[in-house]
């Protein structure tokens, strides 16, 4: 049965665009480690900074003597251009049933953990437009602890897009914790990649495609 949602927010990786490989994203972190001056960084800090808190970054900056704002900013260049190769050769593409999202009609907004710069070489090379808003991560310190779970972002879209009842679409854990933070909807979408997944608290809706959201809505 739907609900008088006036918005939706959707998370982009895993929801509107295949997520970026792993490995991809681990060669780039490699990289603006040797940008700033570490030639052979262990794997444990490499893959810490996937998705690092900020004292994680700041203790790993530390033990090589290099300045965390430094390091986070090679970081962030670095995925930001590996994830554009990814986009413009095919293999981080949109997915099909993103069509079902030109049949809402109510505004739209994307939130997601990615760089900024990356959600918009996607809005430009993956065909996605008619989002009215759309927030991406800071390159920043402040932008490492304003990422969901926070709901920082996803209560800006939603400011800006002036909803009093929004739904966001994740496809996360953490989707689910920033939407209860932000006191809105989840539909939480059970891709390949998260059948096994298990929110800390129900989802308001579980779907596996966004073909279901006009039904939702």
């Amino acid at each position: 049965m739907g609900t008088n949602y006036d918005a939706v927010v959707f998370d982009n990786d895993g929801v509107l665009t295949t997520p970026t490989d792993r490995d991809v994203l681990l060669a780039a972190i490699a990289s603006a480690f040797d940008d700033v001056g570490v030639a052979d960084p262990p794997r444990e800090h490499v893959e810490t900074l996937l998705g690092p808190t900020l004292s994680e970054l700041r203790r790993i900056a530390a033990g090589h003597e290099v300045d965390p704002a430094t390091l986070w900013t090679a970081r962030e260049r670095a995925a930001v251009e590996a994830q554009l190769e990814e986009i413009l050769t095919g293999r981080k593409r949109r997915y099909d049933d993103v069509e079902a999202v030109d049949s809402i009609d109510v505004p739209t907004a994307i939130v997601s953990n990615n760089q900024h710069r990356t959600i918009a070489n996607i809005l430009e090379h993956c065909e996605l437009d008619g989002f009215e808003v759309w927030y991406g991560r800071e390159p920043t310190l402040e932008g490492i602890e304003r990422k969901k779970p926070a709901p920082y972002y996803l209560e800006r879209a939603i400011d800006d897009l002036g909803a009093t009842d929004p739904l966001y679409v994740g496809d996360s854990p953490v989707d689910v914790v920033a939407s209860e933070a932000a006191g809105v909807d989840v539909a939480f979408v059970r891709r390949d990649h998260r059948l096994a997944a298990d929110p800390p608290t129900e989802p308001q809706h579980d779907i596996d495609s966004l073909t279901a959201l006009p039904e939702l809505l």
